[in-house]
């Protein structure tokens, strides 16, 4: 058995509970369910009740696209490719299928009518991935596929690395910002705090790769 194995069935195993729950409700549901929110949370798109199945199908999709590409980023990535980052990448392989089963279940809970406004459930989840990704990104090598891939970080790997400890402070915090923003605020107000928290979260970063590459790639000093 190869060593990819267990973990592909265990993503297999995560990405069905969303269709496990969707089979679930859907003998009590209405012939027809809410399948888009404004950003106010207010349902303003409708379809027949097998609608239900789209949100976890699209997730089910994402998500082993993604994890079949981070699990096998050595083979589409051998020029960056360290032999120690086959090991995290494969547990982040495992997150992101962790991630897009819970947006699967999120999608669903929705869709069935419940009371709950789904932007109090769905910004405050993302504003946690976002925190979890910064603390990722620190221990990101050179790559291609997998973090701030600006001309000057792919170029300089002292560029890569500082730009991606800044980022991975600014993404920590920055996800906990949104997280606690959006769980207070009302959905309106929320949106635009996320929104913009985003905007400065790639900002930030890339203004600093930018000028520590005009800098001539030094390492600023602490």
């Amino acid at each position: 058995m190869k060593k990819t194995t267990p973990n592909l069935l265990l993503a297999l195993i995560l990405l069905a509970i969303p269709f496990g729950y969707a089979a679930y409700v859907y003998p009590s549901l209405p012939g027809t369910i809410p399948t888009h929110f404004n950003m106010r949370g207010e349902a303003d798109g409708f379809g027949g009740k097998e609608s239900i199945f789209l949100g976890p199908g699209i997730m089910s999709v994402v998500g082993l696209f993604t994890f079949f590409l981070l699990s096998n980023i050595k083979n589409f990535d051998p020029k960056r490719f360290k032999k120690e980052d086959d090991g995290m990448f494969k547990k982040f392989a495992l997150f992101m299928v962790i991630f897009m089963s819970i947006m699967g279940l999120i999608i669903t809970y929705s869709a069935t009518g419940a009371k709950i406004n789904i932007t109090k459930l769905l910004l405050p989840f993302l504003g946690i991935v976002f925190s979890i990704m910064g603390w990722y990104m620190p221990k990101l090598h050179q790559n291609y596929f997998a973090g701030f891939k600006l001309p000057w970080t792919l170029e300089n790997v002292d560029n890569w690395n500082e730009t991606h400890k800044v980022a991975g402070k600014v993404w920590l915090y920055g996800g906990i910002v949104q997280a606690l923003g959006t769980l207070v605020l009302p959905s309106a107000p929320a949106f635009i705090v996320f929104i913009s928290s985003i905007a400065i979260m790639v900002i930030i970063p890339s203004v600093f790769s930018y000028r520590m590459f005009k800098n001539g790639n030094q390492i600023p000093q602490s």
